[in-house]
């Protein structure tokens, strides 16, 4: 206000500025401006210096403003400018895009209109829309992303409905950290004979008698990374049945949770008959140590009596372990029992010792069977404790008893040197001869075995006449 009371803009007092301070404020204030005639020639153009985008405008002077614009935007100009130039000082500011006629440079400018001297000039004073603009394409481009997001989700959800629905086994998916039931399918609901709403959300041990909150959902995580008799059974709430649950522990956006099959116990009865199940009950339950592995040695599984011959607590610490990291002859046994197997299909009795890491080794027989998983080669391995001797005694000969009668029969009519000699002769014979049959007459392998180089192996099978006669049984 002035000291008259008068607004200042309207007191007159306003001093004149000059055309280039004018120019200056103009092009502060707005990204652009464009001083064009009433039939849309551009008399001049201001361009706020903070933006780079706009100086190339400046070469647009003298031309008409309708060669700076799209075609969609030159009908919006014309029709904005005939309702300025009838006097409505009112007109709403336009959207136009500029263009430099390649169509190589675009540009959303809003301009509003300004009457600035008598001789008609207009002042279109500009506002870049580039970074509305691009904030307008980032929130499209994001809600595209929802909306795919969102249907791939409900295609999922449809398939895990239907899969649900599908299956006759009675299902339930349990949050381990709170013990709720999450999901459900018809068979569960009918084996619990509850209400579906009665079951999600609520604690699954509600759903058996005498089960605590926490202790059923951690007996069930434990049993499902265990691999070793992954069931527990419990007695229904009501009705009085008996069901055996089989879990299975995975983790899912961070939590983890329980998938949980349920069988009544009479299902499970009648199928006692099954071989599976027969099979891994022996597997689970028998006296034997076996071991399944890969073709390359890694052990897939291996049951308790296995653990409890190496001294291992849990499978979790020999599993994807070499099995011949176990082994006396480590590889060697492994090649050996490996290589007869994939030929034969089986290989029976393989003798040699097998130690854990704190326990002695013990001397064993080994069983190998080659097994198809799919498209996968795996090993079976059955071991069985051998005393030492009757190992030895079943891979000798009557020739080498023979042998051995006729070294006692030596004392009292040799020396020590010549009977020590002999039976230096005996010894060494049988284990050549154990070592080509238990490798099936593969040289190499037996080499290997013994700790010999293939050349002299062959030099001790001529000594003890044993070259021509495996080449005899060869034919």
């Amino acid at each position: 206000m002035t000291s008259r009371g008068t607004k200042y803009w309207n007191s007159g007092a306003i001093p004149l500025i000059a055309p280039e301070i004018l120019g200056n404020i103009i092009a502060e204030v707005a990204d652009v401006g464009v001083v064009i005639s009433e039939t849309g020639s551009i008399l001049s153009v201001l361009v706020n210096p903070a933006n780079e985008a706009f100086r190339q405008l400046e070469s647009w002077e003298n031309k008409d403003i309708r060669t700076a614009l799209t075609i969609e935007s030159v009908s919006k100009f014309e029709s904005r400018l005939a309702e300025f130039l009838e006097d409505n000082s009112r007109v709403r500011p336009v959207e136009l895009n500029h263009t430099d006629g390649n169509n190589r440079w675009e540009s959303p400018v809003r301009y509003s209109f300004h009457r600035i001297g008598p001789d008609g000039a207009i002042l279109l004073l500009g506002r870049d829309l580039r970074p509305i603009a691009e904030m307008q394409q980032q929130l499209v481009e994001a809600q595209l992303s929802l909306e795919r997001d969102y249907e791939t989700q409900r295609e999922y959800d449809t398939r895990f409905r239907v899969l649900m629905e599908s299956t006759s086994d009675a299902v339930m998916f349990v949050s381990v950290l709170t013990g709720e039931i999450t999901e459900a399918n018809s068979a569960a609901v009918a084996l619990l004979d509850r209400p579906l709403e009665n079951l999600i959300g609520n604690q699954l041990s509600g759903c058996f008698e005498g089960r605590k909150r926490g202790d059923m959902v951690d007996a069930l995580a434990s049993q499902a990374i265990s691999d070793q008799n992954k069931k527990m059974t419990v007695d229904l709430r009501g009705n009085g049945g008996t069901v055996e649950v089989f879990p299975t522990l995975f983790r899912a956006a961070g939590e983890r949770i329980l998938l949980c099959r349920l069988v009544p116990e009479n299902q499970t009865s009648a199928k006692a008959d099954a071989l599976s199940h027969n099979l891994q009950a022996l597997y689970a339950d028998g006296p034997d140590p076996m071991v399944f592995t890969t073709d390359t040695g890694d052990v897939l599984s291996a049951n308790d009596a296995f653990l409890n011959m190496i001294d291992v607590a849990h499978d979790i610490n020999v599993r994807d372990r070499s099995l011949a990291d176990y082994l006396q002859r480590g590889s060697v046994d492994f090649k050996v029992m490996a290589e007869n197997a994939a030929r034969a299909g089986r290989m029976r009795n393989y003798a040699t010792k097998i130690a854990g890491a704190y326990g002695s080794p013990r001397a064993v027989e080994i069983s190998v069977t080659k097994l198809l998983a799919g498209q996968n080669t795996i090993f079976a391995f059955v071991l069985r404790d051998a005393n030492r001797a009757e190992v030895a005694h079943s891979r000798t000969h009557p020739a080498n008893d023979e042998s051995m009668r006729s070294v006692v029969e030596l004392v009292g009519s040799a020396t020590l040197k010549d009977i020590v000699a002999e039976t230096t002769n005996v010894v060494e014979k049988m284990c050549i001869e154990t070592a080509v049959e238990l490798t099936m007459n593969n040289r190499v392998a037996a080499a290997e075995m013994l700790g010999l180089s293939r050349q002299s192996l062959y030099v001790k099978l001529r000594k003890f006449d044993l070259l021509n006669r495996e080449t005899e049984e060869d034919k």
